[in-house]
């Protein structure tokens, strides 16, 4: 709504008010709207950057141990190549919630969700990837099995692949029928700055597609939890995928209720609360033994405990 001002009282005509600008007090004077969105300079922007670079450096230092100890039976037990795939995407998810903060503008909503979703992509693929890789190791214990012929980097690779390609598709019919775009809501005292995501139905899909690529991986992994193993990540996966689908089935509900920039920050806190909840479960307990408890990285406590796994 436009708003008028006149410097003389009982005045027969008035200025309107400029487009970032309204009338305040008695309506003798413009004053410049506030302008409305997750910044830098404010405690809660604050709050999550520091938040999201600690979390990415802490994922940095993770890769880093994987990479010295590589050769270790711990990290080779539970597949290398798709441990490193794994935490470059969740640098990747931690550092995308970035793109989230500070002034919206044309190129930043068209990159904001693609982003995203493109990073988490890959990481989900990834732990379904593993949760696969774990059923058939078990299934190919034997010499003479198979299922031996399967246990080699095509299938993860092929797995990762192939949802990267379906989110890709999806995201490029959304980027040609209706991409992001950025929006002026313009109210009485103050303009937010929003992303309209243009059809909201190419963002819930990509986002569905992630779910159910998440409740495969608990599925399977919780099947599999119990499983003799020599280092058996199906109760690791079990648990980060309880907490990531947690995570996300509470955003719906909770971008929902909100608005404006208070919309924004629940979406980079379910960001940064579902990669948090992998780091934690799948890479920090490995972390431990390689750290603190290296007589249990070795193989033949590997190889003692898969004997009593299958005795027992």
């Amino acid at each position: 709504m436009l708003l008028q001002w006149s410097q003389e009282c009982d005045a027969g005509e008035c200025t309107k008010c400029p487009f970032d600008h309204w009338s305040y007090g008695e309506r003798d004077r413009c004053v410049p709207k506030v302008l409305e969105f997750l910044s830098y300079n404010e405690p809660l922007g604050i709050l999550l950057v520091i938040t999201a670079a600690m979390l990415s450096t802490l994922t940095v230092c993770i890769l880093t141990i994987f990479i010295k100890y590589q050769d270790t039976p711990i990290i080779k037990a539970t597949n290398r190549e798709l441990s490193y795939i794994l935490l470059v995407s969740l640098i990747s998810c931690f550092l995308c919630s970035l793109v989230f903060i500070g002034q919206p503008s044309t190129l930043s909503c068209l990159l904001r969700q693609i982003f995203f979703i493109m990073a988490f992509s890959i990481s989900i693929s990834s732990v379904l990837a593993k949760t696969i890789m774990v059923i058939l190791a078990f299934k190919a214990i034997r010499l003479n099995s198979p299922l031996r012929k399967w246990l080699g980097p095509a299938i993860p690779r092929n797995i990762v692949g192939l949802c990267l390609i379906f989110q890709m598709s999806i995201c490029s019919l959304w980027l040609h029928r209706s991409p992001p775009f950025l929006i002026l809501n313009n109210l009485n005292h103050k303009i937010i700055y929003e992303c309209n995501e243009g059809q909201k139905i190419f963002f819930y899909v990509t986002l569905g597609f992630m779910g159910f690529l998440a409740m495969i991986s608990f599925l399977v992994a919780f099947l599999a939890r119990n499983l003799p193993g020599s280092f058996n990540e199906a109760k690791l996966i079990t648990f980060s995928m309880l907490i990531f689908c947690s995570v996300w089935i509470s955003f719906i509900p909770a971008s929902l209720s909100t608005s404006g920039k208070y919309t924004v920050a629940v979406q980079i806190f379910a960001i940064l609360a579902s990669s948090t909840g992998l780091i934690s479960c799948i890479f920090l307990p490995k972390c431990y033994i390689i750290l603190l408890r290296p007589e249990e990285n070795r193989r033949e406590f590997l190889s003692d405990r898969k004997k009593n796994n299958r005795s027992a």
